[in-house]
């Protein structure tokens, strides 16, 4: 079986141009990632529903959710993402265009989770679902396990440890960007007015999280315990 990387180098030039073209030097908006982004979100969303179902028989619907949304979250696909090289491609790409900004462009993590997800939607339209769902799973086993076995709900984390003193965190989302099928969010988490952390995710719930999660760096909690 072929990984994901090996894949990715036989897309065809035009699939691959347009997973490593960003809206801002596209021509037009339809021929960016953005797209192809969109299919790729639901096609990784299937292979990693489908993998943790067989992986785990004894979970239930919450714990199934739980796991697939730490794999999914634009965290874990910019880290996938960066593992596999797509930010030297988007900058070897961004060079062609001319872009200015390229460098910032290539390692900002959500755009590296877009190109991620970009390319699986490109891999799915040239190779199908049955013979590249394999390498999808391969690349994220990682982090499937990861989310499985320590992963931690880390908004009750960051509550339990704060209650013993009789406070409570508050949540905020202080920036959305993207189209509204491919929406960002950002949160911050604060305590007695203090921000303590921030996040970033597809959703409300997974920058919550995400910013549960800094917030108990920055208290130095380690697994919940002081």
């Amino acid at each position: 079986m072929l990984s994901l990387a090996e894949l990715a180098q036989q897309l065809k030039p035009d699939l691959a141009r347009q997973v490593f073209t960003h809206s801002s030097w596209a021509s037009e908006r339809t021929l960016s990632y953005e797209r192809l982004e969109f299919l790729g979100d639901s096609v990784l969303g299937i292979c990693i529903s489908a993998e943790i179902y067989r992986r785990y028989p004894d979970y239930n619907e919450g714990e199934l959710a739980k796991v697939r949304a730490y794999v999914v979250s634009r965290y874990t696909c910019a880290k996938v993402g960066a593992f596999l090289g797509l930010n030297r491609r988007l900058a070897e790409s961004a060079e062609e265009a001319e872009v200015a900004n390229l460098a910032s462009l290539a390692e900002n993590a959500n755009v590296l989770a877009a190109v991620l997800e970009a390319l699986i939607g490109a891999l799915y339209l040239q190779f199908g679902l049955k013979d590249m769902m394999g390498a999808v799973i391969g690349a994220f086993d990682e982090h499937i396990a990861y989310a499985a076995s320590e992963h931690e709900d880390y908004k009750t984390v960051l509550q339990e440890h704060v209650a013993k003193s009789g406070q409570e965190v508050s949540y905020e989302v202080v920036d959305v960007e993207g189209p509204p099928h491919a929406r960002t969010f950002t949160s911050q988490v604060s305590l007695e007015g203090r921000v303590l952390g921030r996040g970033t995710g597809r959703t409300k719930k997974v920058s919550q999280q995400e910013a549960a999660k800094e917030a108990l760096s920055v208290l130095r909690i380690q697994g919940g315990s002081d």
